[in-house]
């Protein structure tokens, strides 16, 4: 599917869907054309009207980070990752590119993204604030980075919550339910992180472009400072969730020596009376018990006589 918007001789912004339209079109009448999922002849169309070759979805993928935004002597290319939750709790990544050519902006996205609709609506509301398609750029990772910031947020306040019913419950039940959810938490601020350095290099590559108009600057310079804040965000969550992650394992250690501290204390208990049973189970011709009417009492009595005395020890040095 590709939109295409151009803005009419009232200078509104309309939209079309036919690309045999754009035959007709000067690079001037065309400000931007967004594909979602386009096809083989879609994206022919395309790269045979702007004379470009268009990357593909897995090319866009395999490009180094430090290499999401480059230019040439015929466009400015930027690709990077936009997060969208998902209703298992967990981050759907998926990978988006732009080009500027021609001063018309191509972007590729496999679906629809919020940031794209909230421009989209944006630019039919008041096309004067986007004269140019590096407006709408601009735009689009404006709004990518306020919901980056929600999503942060939202990671966030899971981890205040998680923490909150760690320190609730005085003996909580640590068990790998719990450490799943913090490795979730961990790899959905890694993965936010991840995606807000993609913006971050692509904003820097703007401010260093001489295409950009200068009335951008005053935004991207707001928007690399909103990128630094949700750099620190992250590394503090991550942080955070090392620190709980590292609680829980101490109480998961702490459980485990208070049974092995049981069963230790249990087998020196029983440690002598066992003694004193294994030694007249042996069965020797010659032990002056065997045939002593007293014995069995006496026996009985040694064993319960070495339980009381291991406990008052224990007791003494404060093991129990």
């Amino acid at each position: 599917m590709v939109n295409f918007y151009i803005k009419d001789d009232h200078q509104k912004v309309v939209s079309g869907t036919d690309l045999h339209q754009l035959e007709d079109l000067g690079y001037d009448d065309v400000l931007w054309i967004d594909m979602i999922a386009p096809d083989e002849a879609e994206r022919t169309e395309v790269e045979r009207y702007l004379n470009i070759s268009l990357q593909t979805s897995q090319r866009a993928e395999e490009i180094e980070s430090s290499s999401r935004y480059y230019e040439d002597e015929n466009a400015l290319y930027a690709n990077a990752t936009f997060v969208s939750p998902t209703q298992e709790e967990g981050l759907h990544v998926d990978q988006v590119s732009f080009v500027l050519c021609e001063g018309i902006l191509i972007s590729m996205r496999p679906i629809g993204l919020r940031a794209f609709n909230d421009t989209i609506r944006k630019l039919y509301i008041n096309s004067k604030l986007y004269p140019t398609s590096f407006h709408l750029i601009v735009s689009i990772l404006e709004s990518r980075i306020d919901i980056d910031a929600d999503l942060l947020e939202a990671v966030a306040k899971e981890v205040s919550v998680l923490n909150q019913n760690s320190a609730a419950k005085e003996r909580m039940h640590m068990d790998r339910e719990v450490l799943l959810a913090i490795n979730r938490l961990q790899d959905s601020t890694m993965t936010m992180r991840q995606s807000v350095m993609d913006k971050q290099r692509i904003v820097s590559g703007f401010l260093k472009s001489d295409h950009f108009p200068s009335d951008t600057t005053p935004k991207l310079n707001i928007m690399i400072r909103d990128i630094g804040s949700l750099i620190s965000h992250a590394d503090f969550t991550f942080e955070r969730l090392e620190f709980l992650q590292n609680t829980v394992m101490g109480l998961i250690s702490l459980e485990q020596n208070k049974v092995i501290k049981i069963f230790t204390v249990a087998t020196l208990i029983f440690m002598p009376p066992t003694l004193i049973g294994s030694i007249y189970g042996m069965n020797f011709a010659n032990m002056p018990e065997l045939s002593w009417a007293y014995g069995y009492p006496l026996s009985l009595g040694l064993m319960a006589l070495s339980v009381i005395v291991i406990l008052l020890i224990f007791r003494a040095k404060k093991l129990m």
